[in-house]
């Protein structure tokens, strides 16, 4: 595949909305739906609250964190497969190439060979 320095600005910026679609995806509707029972049990209305007693790890923005990742790592899963399946559908649709003049010639000397 080729590609230019302005098809890869262009990822990039795609890449950095949909880092942002997915950053707000995960704190604003799955981790608040995932940790509000434990944030209810814990009396927490913040998930920075969420902390382990006595230290200072926030296992909540760590869970937050770990979501986000598997949302973009299954997207680019699914687009790197598309990706190949569409490879591997034009190089099955290509037809062989014609053996060259030298190689129709190696193959006729391999053939006598053989008998």
């Amino acid at each position: 595949m080729e590609g230019s320095v302005l098809d890869l600005a262009v990822g990039f910026i795609v890449g950095a909305a949909f880092k942002e679609i997915v950053t707000s995806l995960v704190n604003d509707i799955i981790t608040p739906a995932v940790l509000t029972p434990a944030m209810k049990l814990a009396k927490l209305t913040d998930l920075n609250q969420l902390v382990i007693p006595g230290t200072a790890i926030k296992y909540g923005n760590f869970i937050s964190n770990v979501i986000s990742f598997l949302i973009v790592a299954f997207t680019l899963f699914l687009i790197i497969k598309a990706i190949n399946a569409t490879k591997k559908k034009d190089a099955a649709a290509a037809p062989a190439p014609e053996p060259s003049s030298t190689d129709k010639l190696l193959m006729e000397i391999r053939d006598s060979l053989k008998k």
